[in-house]
């Protein structure tokens, strides 16, 4: 089975719920539409579906085919591993990305980043500050380190485009998963400064270390949203005895 052609077939799908073009309990167009609208198996389109229903998009009921059960409440996926570029493109939100700094640092300065990447003193970091706004008002700050070493010749202009399109393009490495962790925390003054006229001075922080596919971590970061856009609604589906 060719893997992207699923994965299109998924992105675009998931796209088109997110933006409205289908909307709760609306039913997808049937397997045989989806066939010949994406030129593909049978067996490609069922599982497009599956992570579709996977993912809380939609439920596949007996008789009735697909029906979707998404119901907005994010603008952004926080519990998937993707990159700003990617959500972008994927979902329309058209926000607009800055390098607000750009720097070499050593991990000695930065003990959290030390810790969160179990790395020594010495180890050269990138330090990413990249602003993203709509409307002209920026909603989220995003501050990452990556380690130079797993990740070279970074660059400003790459930063500014997708620094996870260089590494699987460019670097051929793989990005394999996360862990994150949520909380509200006080503004500092940088942030008070760029969010500016912030309704609650605190700010909805998500807290990750990146793996590479042999479990290296690579990346640390930081995004700091405004709090009063901020909302994380995640999907769980029960497993039963017969998943288990």
């Amino acid at each position: 089975m060719n893997r992207n052609k699923y994965q299109t077939i998924y992105q675009d799908i998931s796209g088109q719920i997110i933006k409205g073009e289908y909307h709760f309990h609306d039913q997808l167009p049937s397997e045989s539409l989806l066939v010949k609208k994406y030129n593909v198996s049978r067996e490609t389109v069922r599982k497009a579906l599956s992570l579709l229903q996977v993912n809380g998009y939609i439920q596949k009921l007996k008789g009735k085919g697909s029906v979707v059960i998404y119901q907005e409440g994010t603008n952004l996926p926080i519990s998937q591993l993707v990159s700003f570029q990617e959500i972008n493109s994927t979902l329309g939100i058209d926000y607009q990305t800055h390098v607000e700094s750009f720097k070499l640092v050593r991990a000695a300065d930065h003990p959290l980043a030390k810790a969160a990447l179990n790395i020594e003193d010495d180890t050269l970091l990138y330090e990413v500050v990249r602003i993203r706004t709509k409307n002209q008002r920026v909603n989220i700050i995003d501050i990452d380190y990556f380690i130079a070493e797993l990740v070279p010749d970074l660059t400003k202009d790459i930063a500014a485009q997708s620094i996870y399109a260089y590494i699987e393009k460019e670097l051929e490495l793989k990005i394999s998963f996360s862990n994150k962790a949520i909380t509200f925390e006080p503004m500092t003054d940088l942030e008070l400064r760029l969010f500016a006229e912030a309704v609650s001075p605190y700010a909805a922080t998500v807290r990750s270390v990146v793996h590479l596919a042999n479990a290296v971590p690579f990346q640390y970061n930081i995004s700091k949203h405004r709090a009063s856009e901020f909302r994380f609604v995640d999907f769980s589906r029960r497993m039963t005895e017969v998943d288990k």
